[in-house]
């Protein structure tokens, strides 16, 4: 109900937003002040010298034999590497400028605008079904649109200055994005409109970036307006209500984190609604260059319950120390959580905790003597539209008091996953199915992260550790390199996909099977316990009536329980552990992981250690370093019904 009533919202004021164009976008443009006035001189100092590394540099032409690898051998990531630097040489020089407004960038900005513009196509070879890329085929991709956004925020800031070398270049710059954005997009009924996964804000959000910037015929403005809205509202209404992100945090980034830039750019438009601000009244947000105020009524979302858990799931999958949970289709453990988003939305909402959460980020990483680091690693290439929309805040961010957010328990009841944070020892656990988006076999899966200080309280306190320094202990893997393989219908035989190379059960020696009807049932939830019945995770041929495995953690340690009961037995139960620490398993009960150690019955498990660094990929090489390990603990008993214990200390 709340959700039609977001629609109804939405319609009723699309054509008032339709009607507005770029020169009613309250970002201040480059020309003024704002940029040399209100962002401290040692971030204007960051982002320069981050420019000047492609000072009178070329520009590199795209290599079709390295996009034709995609489909000869598989390889997606070279032709990645190339795309994604020559984006990023743009997205340099273009904050270089905008901060400088010297000039000294523009012959640069040009030349790439140039090259940009003969590009064929602005996406990747993953999502393109031909060997090459052509002209008359312009698919509407993730980078596609993110590149055609990176390009419309680049004419929007320095369109006089562009105008003043040529009038033609930003003309061209919008038939550019018409024919491989505009006009595709809301012609095709592509699938992502009704997606409820990353897809569909990542594009969306580039999307009415370029809409708002770039379209000038009313009509078709309107009509892609309200076709991003009611794709907005199909992502939204495909989420649960307590907000999870069934993707992983790896993916919130490009999921509700996009959704909020969609929303967003509606409320940084003003429009001229008097019956609407009326109907919902709110304070107004002034904006960044001190102009009039933008009425953040005109944009507040009526299901605010479901949007704020959907961006306190960033905060709610932090372990600390820069880590997150990292279930599902991971690249990194660490740094998965942007300061130029996290903070803007947390603004947004007003939710304090997300609010000072981007500022505990931003003072950790220093941002305020080198944000152009930070904004470097925003996304595959840096985000220009999210950093704009971050400095234009940036006095908001320095009056911000920094608070790391020590959650001691978290439960998101659709999702199924709990963490729960006891002395030095965070943990995690997850249920859910095996058919969710950037599926790994995963069920009951859990990990565990220990502070050497012991200061994991679960307490709330300012810049500093209060995590108390985690590092991972028991682990999942993520995911390695991207290939055509990753997506395709043998994902299955990646090894960080199989649940043997999860924290799991390997039952009668079958592995847990794809599938959204292979899933999780909570049998209890308490804070700091979790029980799952994991049982219909495995097909038929595991031969498993039920397995309740219990986790729960207090200051003693987390303890594991593996009671479960088999229609037969067939081959020994496996009870599997990733870690990072070389396991020492001389002293029979006892598994030494550095500091930390693992206590079992020796009577009832055995124990082998397996060194599967040699699966490591460069990608996972980089997250995990050179080693990992997989303890298996083999069951002895040959019962159908039996009951294992175990204990991480």
């Amino acid at each position: 109900m709340v959700l039609m009533l977001l629609m109804a919202v939405w319609a009723f004021n699309v054509q008032a937003l339709a009607a507005s164009h770029s020169s009613y976008l309250t970002i201040p443009r480059a020309d003024n002040t704002f940029w040399r006035d209100s962002v401290p001189e040692t971030m204007r100092q960051s982002y320069i010298t981050y420019g000047e590394q492609w000072f009178c540099k070329p520009w590199t032409v795209l290599p079709w034999t390295v996009f034709a690898e995609n489909k000869i051998n598989g390889n997606r990531v070279n032709y990645e590497a190339v795309c994604f630097e020559k984006r990023r040489q743009l997205a340099a020089i273009v904050m270089a400028e905008i901060i400088e407004g010297k000039g000294r960038f523009l012959n640069d900005i040009i030349n790439g605008l140039g090259s940009f513009c003969e590009e064929t196509w602005w996406g990747i070879p993953a999502h393109y079904g031909k060997r090459i890329p052509l002209t008359d085929t312009q698919e509407v991709d993730l980078f596609n649109a993110e590149t055609a956004s990176l390009i419309a925020w680049t004419k929007y800031m320095l369109q006089p200055q562009l105008d003043a070398f040529s009038p033609d270049l930003c003309q061209r710059i919008d038939r550019e994005i018409e024919r491989r954005i505009l006009t595709p997009a809301l012609q095709h009924n592509y699938w992502w409109k009704t997606a409820g996964m990353n897809w569909n804000p990542w594009i969306c959000s580039n999307w009415l970036a370029c809409v708002l910037i770039c379209e000038k015929d009313s009509t078709r403005r309107e009509a892609a307006i309200g076709q991003i809205m009611k794709a907005t509202q199909a992502f939204i209404d495909a989420y649960p209500e307590d907000g999870g992100c069934d993707e992983g945090p790896g993916y919130w980034d490009r999921a509700a984190a996009s959704m909020f830039e969609v929303l967003w750019l509606r409320e940084k438009v003003k429009v001229n609604s008097e019956k609407f601000a009326a109907a919902i009244p709110s304070a107004p947000m002034p904006s960044a260059d001190g102009t009039a105020a933008v009425n953040h009524s005109l944009f507040t979302i009526p299901s605010s319950l479901k949007i704020n858990n959907m961006a306190a799931y960033a905060y709610k999958t932090y372990i600390g120390n820069d880590y997150c949970v990292n279930f599902a289709d991971a690249h990194d453990n660490k740094t998965l959580l942007q300061v130029n988003i996290v903070y803007p939305f947390g603004l947004w909402l007003n939710d304090k905790t997300m609010r000072q959460f981007g500022a505990y980020l931003g003072r950790q990483k220093d941002i305020l003597n080198h944000p152009a680091a930070l904004y470097d690693k925003s996304g595959n290439f840096p985000t220009l539209g999210r950093e704009l929309l971050f400095l234009s805040h940036i006095q908001d961010f320095l009056r911000e008091i920094p608070q790391e957010p020590v959650l001691k328990d978290v439960w998101l009841p659709d999702l199924q996953i709990m963490t729960a944070r006891r002395g030095q020892l965070f943990l995690a656990m997850k249920g859910g199915n095996n058919g969710e988006s950037h599926n790994h076999n995963d069920v009951g899966s859990f990990i565990v992260y220990a502070s050497s200080s012991g200061k994991a309280t679960g307490g709330r306190q300012q810049v500093g550790n209060a995590s108390g320094g985690v590092s991972p202990l028991i682990i999942d893997a993520g995911v390695g390199e991207y290939t055509a393989k990753t997506f395709g219908n043998n994902r299955y035989d990646i090894w960080t996909m199989q649940s043997q190379y999860h924290n799991l059960p390997q039952i009668n020696g079958v592995d847990q099977k794809d599938g959204k009807a292979y899933a999780a049932s909570v049998v209890s939830h308490k804070a700091g316990a979790l029980c799952l019945d994991i049982a219909k995770a495995y097909p038929e041929s595991a031969a498993v009536r039920s397995w309740k495995r219990t986790v729960s953690v207090t200051k003693q340690g987390v303890a594991v329980t593996e009671d479960y009961e088999l229609t037969e037995y067939r081959n020994p139960a496996k009870l599997m552990l990733l870690t990072l620490e070389k396991p020492e398993a001389a002293n029979p009960g006892t598994i030494t992981l550095g500091a930390h150690r693992i206590s079992y019955d020796a009577r009832s498990l055995d124990v082998s250690v397996e060194d599967i660094s040699p699966l490591l990929d460069p990608l996972l090489q980089r997250v995990w370093g050179q080693q990992m390990y997989r303890i298996v603990l083999t069951v002895r008993s040959q019962a159908n019904k039996n009951t294992v214990k175990y204990l991480i200390q």
